[in-house]
């Protein structure tokens, strides 16, 4: 892999990063689920991974929130986007479907708490932490589908462009493996 590519992957991770905590004070809106299929699609599998799992403890780290009950479900939550991206969407460019996916994975995140919330707080506190996180899963959902639909197609030229360009461009800097 190319020093240049490493430092792309780092710098899209910094852009993940950042964009969600200058977005902090406005509950489940940000751009992360974009970025993160953004990322997947132009990334490889292996890479976009990579980029998450930076990102998840970096976030982790800088909120103070490594928690046996916590960090885990990001993690589920986060790097179901490759997967799914890999096999279920079978890499697909179509922002309607990838749209679609946003506007599911907006629940889905937040369902992926519950099971740990459920040992945190006891089974009995299954329909109320449903019930309250409802409006926020409905803003996430939203919020994703709406920057996937907008945001998607054009950042995905951008971003092709850069990439070709690092690819053409002749680099003295290989890292091996």
């Amino acid at each position: 892999m190319h020093l240049k590519k490493i430092i792309f992957m780092a710098m899209c991770t910094t852009v993940l990063f950042v964009q969600e905590q200058l977005l902090i004070i406005v509950p489940n809106v940000q751009f992360t689920t974009m970025l993160i299929v953004l990322y997947v699609s132009l990334f490889k599998f292996r890479e976009s991974v990579a980029i998450i799992v930076i990102y998840i403890i970096l976030d982790n780290m800088y909120m103070s929130s490594f928690h046996l009950l916590y960090t885990p479900p990001m993690f589920i939550g986060w790097l179901t986007i490759p997967v799914v991206y890999h096999t279920v969407l079978r890499q697909t460019k179509s922002e309607v479907k990838l749209a679609l996916f946003g506007l599911f994975f907006g629940f889905y995140y937040g369902w992926v708490f519950i099971p740990f919330r459920m040992i945190e707080f006891g089974i009995t506190e299954f329909w109320p932490y449903l019930l309250l996180d409802i409006p926020f899963e409905i803003i996430m959902a939203v919020s994703n589908f709406v920057t996937i639909l907008w945001l998607y197609k054009p950042l995905y030229k951008v971003l092709v462009k850069e990439m070709d360009a690092l690819q053409t461009s002749y680099s003295y800097y290989e890292v091996k493996p």
